[in-house]
């Protein structure tokens, strides 16, 4: 779900850099898993070490015809250049797609070079210790019966960190949420019905996203009530997160648009269209969702700003009657201290009782006065 074009430099979060890799360099071998899906069931997951050899492992005999109505799902779990170009080698892919495949931090956008379809999705994941949402960009490459699915950073695409360890891939990919194993009649619509049902994961994904912000948003305000100097900051805080949220579902959904134009094009099934029609409907409601969050923020944010100019005011009152008060004996003391020769008090006996008595008189009326009118 990235935020602007390519040639125009993206905005960086105040908080955080989206969790995305293809920068880094690393000296291992590259590791890829690959599966056929076969009859919509998914099969063993291969753990290979080239391109050739994903597509390799579901063709024993080596000559090269699929299996009709299979899909050959390969993944990349994090960025490796060298596999990039063996990708890029083994399809002639177009130059311009194999610039996108080395630069991560893009927007969410479908691309059509000749057979081959580029699609660039962000998932969101929120971190509730640092009250903070992660976004994970994945690149995913289609043609004819195989999609390539690359990770830019550690995470699947349901948010799920993937195992390090290559031992345990198998039991990862097995599970009920990354098997697919419910989808079946979806799955028997082609390799374009698993996309469509990884763009779904990567939706529902921001539902509990929006969940945990909701949850943040409450905190503040209640902390804004409760008279705490740091909502302020906290309030921007998180609205920097909604409108980050706010941004990239905004690009899914063009996405989403783009797919379903396209669909006539290209013959999409009727059942893969409706599909696509409800993954729309779910991003119009996390659009909705964040919209009203966001304007719910900027409502607490008037509120906090109007409750600190009253909190201001009432220490305004506070002190400027302290000041009088002050003032009252200061301007007794100050008469007196004059010391002219023809100031009678001066030289009567109850003078100086008189005057302590005139400064705290006029220092208890001003405060009875203030406390009557809430000042003090």
């Amino acid at each position: 779900m990235a935020r602007v074009r390519r040639d125009k430099p993206e905005r960086p979060s105040l908080r955080k850099r989206p969790a995305v890799g293809s920068e880094a360099k690393s000296t291992e071998s590259p590791t890829l898993f690959s599966r056929r899906i076969i009859d919509s069931e998914p099969r063993e997951m291969n753990v290979v070490r080239s391109f050739a050899d994903a597509l390799s492992a579901h063709d024993p005999d080596g000559s090269g015809s699929s299996v009709p109505g299979s899909i050959t799902q390969i993944v990349i779990p994090r960025p490796a250049p060298g596999l990039f170009a063996e990708v890029a080698s083994t399809w002639d892919l177009h130059p311009v797609l194999v610039d996108d495949l080395f630069h991560a931090n893009q927007r969410a956008k479908v691309e059509r070079y000749g057979d081959v379809l580029f699609v660039v999705l962000k998932s969101a994941v929120y971190i509730d210790a640092k009250e903070e949402v992660e976004f994970n960009e994945f690149h995913l490459l289609m043609k004819d019966d195989v999609l390539v699915i690359i990770c830019q950073g550690d995470r699947f695409i349901d948010g799920t960190p993937i195992p390090a360890d290559t031992s345990g891939v198998q039991e990862y990919f097995t599970n009920e949420k990354r098997s697919w194993a419910k989808d079946r009649e979806l799955l028997a619509l082609g390799p374009e019905a698993l996309m469509f049902r990884l763009l779904d994961t990567v939706v529902d994904g921001y539902f509990p996203v929006l969940d945990g912000l909701q949850d943040d948003k409450d905190g503040i305000e209640r902390q804004v009530f409760s008279g705490d100097t740091a909502a302020a900051e906290r309030i921007y805080l998180l609205s920097q997160e909604v409108i980050d949220v706010l941004h990239n579902s905004t690009h899914l959904n063009r996405l989403t648009q783009a797919l379903g134009n396209g669909a006539a094009k290209y013959a999409i099934p009727d059942d893969l269209r409706a599909y696509l029609d409800d993954v729309t409907d779910h991003l119009t409601r996390v659009l909705a969702e964040a919209g009203e969050l966001r304007e719910a923020l900027s409502q607490i944010l008037n509120v906090n700003s109007t409750l600190v100019a009253q909190r201001q005011n009432e220490d305004m009152k506070k002190i400027s009657g302290w000041a009088a008060i002050l003032f009252a004996p200061t301007l007794v003391g100050a008469i007196y201290g004059m010391n002219f020769d023809d100031m009678p008090e001066l030289h009567w006996a109850f003078g100086y009782p008189m005057a302590l008595g005139l400064m705290l008189g006029l220092g208890v009326v001003l405060y009875v006065v203030f406390r009557v009118k809430k000042w003090m």
